[in-house]
This record gives C-alpha cells, sequence and structure tokens, in this order.
C-alpha cells in the first residue's frame, strides 16, 4: 500500500471485507480472465496487476490478516472524520476567530512597529491561546491566501492582502464581539 493514496484490495476485486476464501479466489479467476493482457476484447494490464496484487494479498490467510489490520485503522479513521463533521459548525467558527486573532495580532505589530513587523510564531501561540497543532491549519491558510507571510527570519507578517481582509471582516465582527463577551 503506498503512503499516498491507500489501497483498497476489497474495492480492487469489488468483494465485501467479509468475503469467504472461496469467494476471494472465484472473483478473481473472473477478472483475471476479463482483464488479463491476452484478452482481446477486454484486456487492460493496468487493471490485471491490481487485480493480481489485490489476490496476492487477500488469497494468503496471513497477509490478508495483516492488511486487515491496517485496513481497519484507515477505515476506523475515515468514520472518525466522518464524526467530526458533526461539530463542524462550532469549528468552522472557532478556526475564523483563531484566524481573526492571528491577523490582528500582526496587524496591531505592523502598525505600531512597522520596522519590525514580524512576529514569531511561538509568539503567536501565546498570543492567541491557541497551541501549535491548532496553528498549523490557520496559518496554512493565511499564508496561501497571501494574507500573512513568512520573513527571511522565519517571522510571521500580515501583508497589504491581510489588512484589507481584515479591515473587511471588522465592520460585521465588532458587534458579535461585543454581545460574545457581555455573555461570558
Amino acid at each position: 500500500m503506498s503512503d499516498d493514496a491507500p489501497v483498497d484490495h476489497y474495492e480492487t476485486l469489488q468483494i465485501s471485507a467479509n468475503a469467504e476464501p472461496e469467494t476471494v479466489h472465484r472473483v478473481y479467476r473472473l477478472l483475471a480472465q476479463r482483464f488479463h493482457p491476452d484478452n482481446a476484447e477486454s484486456g487492460n494490464p493496468g487493471r490485471f496487476r491490481q487485480i493480481t496484487e489485490a489476490y496476492r494479498v487477500l488469497g494468503d490467510p496471513a497477509e490478508r490478516a495483516r492488511y486487515d489490520a491496517v485496513y481497519e485503522r484507515q477505515r476506523q479513521a475515515r468514520w472518525r472524520l466522518a464524526d467530526m463533521s458533526a461539530t463542524a459548525d462550532s469549528d468552522f467558527d472557532n478556526e475564523l476567530q483563531l484566524r481573526m486573532g492571528v491577523i490582528e495580532v500582526l496587524c496591531t505589530k505592523r502598525r505600531t512597529e512597522p520596522q519590525q513587523p514580524g512576529v514569531f510564531q511561538n509568539e503567536i501561540e501565546k498570543l492567541t491561546g491557541a497551541p501549535r497543532e491548532h496553528l498549523e491549519f490557520t496559518l496554512w491558510y493565511l499564508i496561501q491566501k497571501k494574507f500573512v507571510q513568512r520573513t527571511d527570519q522565519s517571522l510571521l507578517a500580515i501583508t497589504a492582502e491581510g489588512v484589507d481582509w481584515l479591515e473587511q471582516r471588522r465592520q460585521t465582527l465588532p458587534k458579535t464581539r461585543r454581545l460574545a463577551a457581555a455573555n461570558r
């Protein structure tokens, strides 16, 4: 299985993860016959290699047991992502607030110290109260959107686009923020 995209051998053979060994063998023979390179009508060497690899793994009880352990972890990870989507609205709200906090810190730094407008990431962690792991996505997004840039000294600094974004957001956010602060 590759690191980029895990191969689903069950999907390749178009069988259930609970399929009996006889079913694995029968389906492999049927698909191998259809996609074998010597088949003039439906031969497909690439697909044949995929099917053969899937059968090599799923047809051997020891290999299948090892594969199933990894397959189950991947399946659980996919479900975990689906479960996380239930809290997506509050997660997005929290992410937007974190972005605003980072941009506000960087904007204040640039306004108050225009000769040294950059801030180290660990300072942003302290000022926003967000751990490094939570800031990774936020900083990636802000850098990709060109709202923030890294300086030659690895400092984070707001860009003109970032100031514009902040000004647009602050036209609607101050009232919301005051209400949130009053409810605390």
